[in-house]
């Protein structure tokens, strides 16, 4: 261990001294009630003196213009800046996507910068960085893959600053640059039936029976998610027989569904989906195939109660059937239902984006951002000047007889899903 051989005082506030372990003067001083050990780098004692003032010097000067500052590694500073956001995310403060920078910085930040001064992390060094990461990708990553990188950085900054290991002027800029985000892949009206048709199909050629109520749920499952936007995975995957609920007004009914889990809930808290009255004969199969069921039961769930993680994969299954697995703007999987109720939501010109955005759990910049092609579209009128009706398939009017009586079947429906509600708390 070093000792201090040798001791000659400057002034009250600074000092040259030898260690036992070297042949070079440190100087030490005191600035604003704060020690600091600095090297002179000299081993002649006069020339260490002249040294130790102009470091002393040095460090009044940039005190007084408020750039002292004590510099850390880049690892050290991003842990403190991690522990942070796994404090705010643990005591429900966070934003869910602390844990996208969180796993950034882990996988390709930390690594990269490691021990160098956070300090040091200039221009230079960030497009080293953005070269490297190129590698690692083996392409060039989204832009939003970028931005998010971006803004897992500027946390360790933001750490950095706040605990004066480095000042704002210090602070690289940081490129935002990157691929572009693309279409979202969705289906058309006939994609969508093709698929359906193609699933029912699966389902009754079934050798074995799970495998067919996992296709007959995944039926059910499809029509829910393009019918009301919610995300497949988490949301859908999370909804309860406690979480639909309905409004009647004699034989016309609205469903709501109460989105509680899900990519967005944690911030936002939770949302209510306006359902499309196509939605109907989905709870109707759904209340047929589980008669016992209780408000804490998952909807989506098999004959014996369990849930599965098969959907996607049958899903595949069918769109290779059909060649819909690719598309023009990507692959196709369980999550192009949610860009398929989108598209076709912006397509019908019934909706504003700014309700579909809040319908949706998502903001009006990525609907803009990712639906920007639809735009157009929802103003053919207006942009042609031409008003072109679409022709529909002619429907056979029911007769006055016909529409009562199916009218009052539905009262007397609605009317005991009612009494049902009030007796199990569950449609």
């Amino acid at each position: 261990m070093s000792k201090q051989i040798e001791r000659h005082n400057i002034s009250d506030k600074l000092y040259v001294y030898l260690q036992s372990n070297s042949k070079y003067w440190y100087c030490r001083f005191v600035l604003y009630g704060k020690w600091y050990a600095k090297a002179t780098k000299k081993t002649d004692l006069n020339e260490a003196k002249a040294m130790a003032h102009r470091i002393y010097m040095d460090y009044e000067i940039r005190a007084e213009t408020n750039t002292l500052i004590d510099s850390k590694r880049f690892k050290d500073v991003a842990e403190k800046a991690i522990d942070q956001m796994q404090s705010e995310l643990m005591h429900g403060g966070g934003k869910v996507i602390y844990k996208d920078y969180i796993g950034a910085l882990r996988k390709y930040h930390i690594p990269y910068f490691d021990r160098i001064f956070i300090t040091s992390i200039d221009q230079e060094k960030i497009r080293e960085f953005d070269k490297w990461r190129i590698e690692e990708f083996k392409r060039i990553p989204a832009k939003s893959t970028i931005q998010t990188h971006n803004a897992a950085l500027q946390m360790v900054f933001k750490e950095a600053i706040v605990r004066k290991w480095m000042i704002p002027m210090q602070v690289p800029v940081l490129n935002s640059e990157g691929l572009t985000s693309q279409r979202r892949a969705a289906f058309s009206k006939k994609e969508y039936e093709k698929t359906y048709d193609a699933i029912m199909k699966l389902e009754e050629n079934s050798r074995k029976e799970k495998t067919r109520q996992i296709r007959e749920l995944l039926l059910t499952y499809m029509e829910f998610a393009v019918h009301t936007g919610i995300r497949p995975g988490t949301e859908m995957e999370g909804l309860t027989w406690g979480d639909i609920h309905m409004e009647t007004d004699e034989h016309n009914v609205v469903f709501y569904v109460t989105v509680t889990k899900g990519k967005t809930t944690k911030h936002t808290g939770t949302r209510e989906i306006v359902c499309r009255d196509e939605i109907f004969s989905c709870i109707e199969e759904l209340r047929e195939r589980f008669p016992d069921r209780k408000p804490s039961d998952k909807l989506f769930r098999l004959a014996d109660g369990s849930t599965t993680k098969e959907l996607g994969k049958a899903f595949d299954k069918a769109l290779v059937d059909v060649g819909l697995k690719q598309s023009a703007h990507g692959v196709r999987t369980l999550y192009s239902l949610r860009h398929t109720y989108i598209t076709w939501q912006l397509m019908s010109g019934e909706v504003s984006m700014e309700v579909l955005a809040k319908q949706c759990g998502t903001s009006l910049q990525m609907i803009e951002q990712h639906y920007s092609h639809v735009v157009p579209k929802m103003f053919t009128r207006e942009l042609s000047g031409v008003e072109v009706r679409k022709s529909k398939p002619k429907k056979r009017a029911p007769s006055p007889t016909a529409l009562a009586k199916n009218n009052a079947r539905l009262v007397k429906q609605f009317n005991e899903w009612k009494l049902e509600y009030k007796k199990r708390g569950c449609i």
